[in-house]
């Protein structure tokens, strides 16, 4: 069999040759002998191809011993919440989130909704599948579970139902899950919800929902300014991520958006842990020591999140590529959420959502993410440690390098996930210093890569 699905954090690749009903139903018989799983939660996105796969996954599940607790149609977070709230021992989303139409893929998770990935299970599942299976002596039984019902409660409960005031929201779900959650809050909220890509479409017409790709952005900003809307909202397929357009149709960097969550959740618990990664950190680390919180850093990646927050007993973590996790939602990311809170927040303060983010942009501007794909990337990090790492206030390597002056800092490291180097610089203040240092990084990065 073909395994290279198998990724560092869960399952991705084309349908059929990379990942099929075959495959999934070995996957599923060794997910439970690795595991000694129980009960699982299962749930499928909008894929074409998902109902198939979560169905060939079912019948490994079962023929392994497992009882199967069928979620169905669902975004990742559902089963994120299913497997924590109803206690399972674990929990399987079918989904390739963003990647493209064909392709589809699987995110895994343990008890507490604890993430399964390379370093502690995945590879062994993954090693697993390559050995004969025999059936349980007692197969496991299949139900369905309604968890929406559940799921929109808890919601609800992360907001103050009498601080809401009417507002006109554009919402994209990029024709995938999103849509359905957002007509279940709907009845619920003071809200109007101007639709765009709204029902789900496994054929993905006005393109695959990936709302960090600037070419994907037209839609909901060109919504929100012809209707006079307080923000856009749009979402990736599994709706595990959100991004925000502000009431002028401007796409509002994650970073931003990190550090409005910070000072709003630290305004509702009182003092508390807020988790953030290195990337860019100054804004972050403003707000949230102005709210009376503590600001821990941590590797980038939502295994590495998840478990500092765990550690920390943090009440909320951020990453600026708009992943958001939430004590209270089993340390999980969610894409609901944080719109919840947003809106809230502008209901509470009767401002609009740049005035809130631009005195945040003005006082740490910051060049967003820069990816180059570079031949050697160790041996280009490490020639730009040695050469601005020198004169610096402090250099860390919590995730690559962050070097920090007292008006710049920068952040350089390798990509999880793809052959790439990411670079994130930003300045105190200054947005000609940030562009100029920005610039000078990259014709440094190009010289290193041709020598």
């Amino acid at each position: 069999m073909d395994l290279s699905c198998f990724k560092a954090y869960d399952l991705r690749g084309r349908v059929p040759d990379q990942l099929n009903p075959k495959l999934a139903e070995h996957i599923g018989r060794a997910y439970v002998e690795v595991t000694g799983a129980k009960k699982i939660i299962v749930g499928y996105d909008i894929r074409l191809s998902s109902r198939e796969i979560s169905e060939a996954l079912c019948s490994g599940l079962m023929a392994a011993g497992a009882d199967v607790y069928d979620i169905g149609l669902c975004g990742t977070e559902m089963v994120y919440f299913a497997t924590s709230h109803y206690d399972m021992d674990g929990g399987i989303m079918v989904t390739a989130s963003h990647n493209p139409r064909d392709h589809n893929g699987m995110k895994m998770v343990g008890p507490e909704s604890r993430p399964i990935s390379s370093d502690n299970g995945l590879n062994d599942i993954r090693d697993r599948v390559l050995e004969p299976f025999a059936d349980a002596h007692d197969q496991g039984r299949y139900q369905t579970l309604e968890t929406m019902s559940a799921y929109i409660d808890h919601l609800l409960g992360y907001i103050n139902g009498a601080d809401l005031k009417p507002l006109k929201l554009v919402v994209n779900a990029g024709n995938g899950g999103a849509g359905l959650v957002i007509d279940e809050l709907e009845v619920h909220l003071p809200f109007e919800f101007l639709k765009v890509h709204h029902n789900p479409d496994g054929h993905f017409p006005n393109g695959v929902p990936n709302p960090i790709l600037e070419e994907n952005r037209a839609a909901t900003a060109d919504a929100v300014k012809a209707s006079g809307a307080a923000m856009g909202i749009a979402w990736d397929g599994d709706y595990d991520r959100c991004f925000f357009f502000d009431e002028n149709g401007r796409f509002i960097e994650g970073y931003y958006i990190v550090g409005l969550l910070a000072d709003q959740f630290l305004r509702k618990t009182g003092p508390g842990k807020v988790i953030h990664d290195p990337r860019l950190i100054w804004n972050t680390l403003d707000l949230v020591a102005a709210a009376g919180g503590v600001a821990v850093e941590s590797k980038t990646g939502h295994a590495f999140i998840k478990q500092r927050m765990r550690d920390e007993d943090a009440v909320y973590g951020g990453e600026m590529s708009a992943h958001h996790y939430f004590r209270d939602f089993a340390y999980c990311d969610s894409g609901m959420i944080p719109w919840l809170l947003v809106a809230e927040r502008l209901c509470q303060a009767g401002c609009t959502l740049s005035s809130l983010i631009d005195a945040r942009i003005e006082a740490y501007p910051a060049s967003g993410e820069i990816n180059r794909t570079i031949a050697d990337p160790a041996t280009v990090i490490a020639a730009i440690e040695a050469k601005y790492g020198a004169d610096a206030k402090s250099v860390s390597h919590v995730d690559g390098v962050s070097v920090e002056y007292d008006d710049w800092r920068f952040n350089l490291r390798m990509s999880n996930t793809e052959p790439v180097v990411r670079l994130n610089v930003e300045s105190r203040g200054d947005i000609p210093l940030m562009r100029e240092k920005t610039d000078e990084l990259l014709v440094e990065m190009e010289r290193l890569n041709a020598l």
